[in-house]
């Protein structure tokens, strides 16, 4: 299942801290990819999925594919926003697409596309999401 292009969904608000930096002063280039996972984590929340319930349950999302494009540095104390979205749905699998803010400046900064596996955790074999968690991804397409 595909989503139509639109607006992302979920935020998340994040603030940049002097550990996020560089010797230069800018977000070192691999913590946006954290600020997405964060976001994603937290998107999952929203939905009623905790990651610690999930792993209880022998189920992990593990990311199989990671894509990202640098547009404008953040620097330390920057408040940003995450925006996230679900745009491909899958039985055992699903696709995000993220983007990271300035919450000012609204200035895009960096966005990537994210290919996210459900695995048991015991076999990191494949396995299908919960019913109810791949109806409440299905309705945030059908939303957008």
């Amino acid at each position: 299942m595909r989503a139509p292009n639109g607006v992302l969904p979920f935020t998340h608000a994040v603030r940049v801290y002097y550990e996020d930096t560089d010797a230069g002063g800018i977000v070192y280039y691999v913590n946006y990819l954290k600020f997405m996972e964060r976001a994603r984590t937290e998107a999952l929340r929203s939905l009623g999925y905790a990651q610690s319930q999930m792993a209880e349950a022998n189920l992990l999302f593990v990311v199989h594919s990671a894509e990202a494009q640098y547009r404008q540095p953040a620097r330390l104390d920057d408040a940003l926003v995450v925006r996230t979205g679900v745009v491909e749905l899958n039985r055992a699998s699903l696709v995000f697409e993220q983007a990271i803010y300035h919450q000012e400046q609204d200035a895009l900064l960096c966005q990537g596309r994210f290919t996210v596996a459900c695995v048991r955790a015991d076999t990191m074999k494949p396995q299908a999401m919960p019913a109810t968690l791949r109806e409440a991804f299905a309705q945030q397409l059908s939303a957008r």
